[in-house]
């Protein structure tokens, strides 16, 4: 194989996504390493304008369309693929990878999660994303593409910032349907600077699994006085019924598919199967993973409602 010339640039799908999104921050981490980014967007607009002003070549493009991933990979030697929870998640993987073999990359970087460790030709969950996630491993596997494949659990920007911070915020109850199950979620900052460290130097990774963790594996009650001690006041644990959450969700306006997948998550908490720790981030980045306590203090404002008769701006 070829190897493309040194500073060609390196792809990153989904770079614009929401606060805490992968893609956007490992934009940053590579750029601040030397690197060329290439980043892909789904639209134009301001969030392709900030890639842009931090110095990355956007590309505007669709995962599942053929053209727009000829655009966005050729040239590049290396990839990170990584996409929201949605229904077209393998049809996007495959079309990826076809396009990537064509162009000969040296190293694609996948983004999946630690389900799929538990995860067989006769074992699946209620998820059908996970299915996807599972099938997407399967057919890199068969593409024969160089692939270094991520498992992050439950990141802490999704259940614990964007799911609880209302009840936090507005009830001091963090509220979610996950029973007595221990949990280790990472920062979806911490698996942006371990996959930031693959890309930056990929051989030696090349057909490696990393399971990422966040640093310890506890129940929500211990979780719940890590709020309460990091926030100064204090914060209980609701184990809130799967149905009401599940209506919950769908009235926030999230898919069907997406909501689902989600309250799946919760009944796997609740069966043990994030009560995992690995110690795969510590030997790719040579740091500790962000502890929720640190988590927590870095999103206070978001935790705490804005007091009446506050000093102003």
């Amino acid at each position: 194989m070829m190897m493309k010339p040194k500073h060609s640039p390196i792809l990153v799908t989904g770079a614009a996504g929401a606060i805490g999104a992968i893609g956007r921050n490992l934009t940053a981490m590579l750029l601040a390493k030397g690197h060329k980014v290439r980043a892909l967007v789904r639209r134009e607009d301001e969030r392709a304008d900030a890639l842009r002003r931090l110095g990355a070549e956007v590309v505007q493009g669709d995962l599942t369309d053929l053209g727009s991933m000829h655009r966005a990979i050729e040239g590049c030697a290396r990839i990170y693929f990584g996409m929201s929870v949605s229904a077209a998640y393998l049809e996007a993987t495959v079309n990826t990878a076809a396009v990537a073999r064509h162009h000969g990359v040296e190293a694609f970087v996948n983004m999946s999660q630690m389900t799929v460790t538990q995860m067989s030709i006769t074992e699946t969950t209620e998820s059908p994303q996970h299915k996807l996630h599972w099938l997407a491993e399967q057919a890199l596997a068969w593409s024969g593409l160089p692939v270094v494949t991520v498992r992050p659990t439950v990141f802490l920007e999704g259940f614990f910032l964007l799911l609880a911070a209302g009840s936090v915020r507005d009830a001091d109850e963090l509220a979610l349907p996950m029973g007595a199950g221990k949990t280790s979620p990472v920062s979806s900052v911490d698996v942006a600077r371990a996959v930031a460290a693959i890309l930056d130097d990929p051989t030696p990774h090349i057909g490696h699994i990393y399971d990422l963790t966040g640093p310890e594996s506890v129940d929500l009650e211990h979780y719940a006085r890590v709020f309460s001690e990091a926030l100064g006041r204090t914060i209980r644990y609701r184990d809130v019924p799967t149905s009401e959450w599940s209506e919950k969700l769908r009235a926030a306006g999230l898919s069907e598919h997406v909501a689902h997948h989600l309250t799946v998550m919760t009944e796997l908490h609740k069966q043990g199967r994030y009560d995992r720790m690995s110690e795969d981030y510590l030997k790719l980045t040579g740091e500790t993973p962000t502890s929720m306590a640190d988590f927590v203090k870095l999103h206070a404002a978001e935790f705490t409602r804005p007091s009446r008769f506050g000093a102003g701006p």
